[in-house]
C-alpha cells in the first residue's frame, strides 16, 4: 500500500454489469462474515482482503485461488499481467479505440498499447479493407 507507481495508475475504469453485479453480491457476503467476526475483523476498507480483513498475501492468491480456479475451468497456467493482455487484446479484437484501451490500461502512450498489442493488428487489417470497401460503395 502506497502511492501509484504514475500519476494515471490512479483512474476511474468503468466496469460490466456483470462485474458491478459480482462487486456487490461479494460486498453483501464481506459484510456478513464481518458481523459474524466482530472484533476479531481488522477493517481497512479493502475490497478484497484475508478473512480477518488484512492485506492478502500476493502469493497466496496466485497458488491457492487463482491456480486452482485456472485449472478448473481446464485454462492454462497464466498471470494476471498476462490477463491485462488478454483483456486489451479482445478489445482491439472489437474494434475499441486504441486510445480507450490505452487509458482503461493506464498506459502512458497509446505506442505502449500497440506495441504490446502489435501481433492483434496484422489480423484486423483484412477487417479495415472492408471497413473502407463499405465506406466507398
Amino acid at each position: 500500500m502506497g502511492p501509484t507507481k504514475t500519476a494515471k495508475s490512479r483512474r476511474t475504469v468503468k466496469l460490466t454489469r456483470d462485474a458491478t453485479d459480482a462487486l456487490r453480491k461479494h460486498l453483501t457476503r464481506q459484510l456478513e462474515e464481518i458481523d459474524v467476526l466482530g472484533d476479531y475483523y481488522q477493517p481497512g476498507g479493502l475490497v478484497f482482503a484475508t478473512t480477518k480483513g488484512t492485506l492478502l498475501n500476493p502469493t497466496n492468491l496466485r497458488k491457492r485461488s487463482f491456480a486452482p480456479l485456472l485449472a478448473r475451468a481446464d485454462l492454462p497456467h497464466q498471470t494476471f499481467h498476462q490477463l491485462r493482455h488478454t483483456a486489451a487484446t479482445i478489445l482491439l479484437l472489437k474494434n475499441v479505440n486504441p486510445k480507450i484501451v490505452s487509458e482503461m490500461l493506464g498506459h502512458a502512450s497509446i505506442a505502449i498499447t500497440l506495441d504490446t498489442s502489435s501481433h492483434v493488428l496484422p489480423n484486423m487489417q483484412d477487417s479495415a479493407v472492408a471497413a473502407m470497401e463499405e465506406a466507398f460503395a
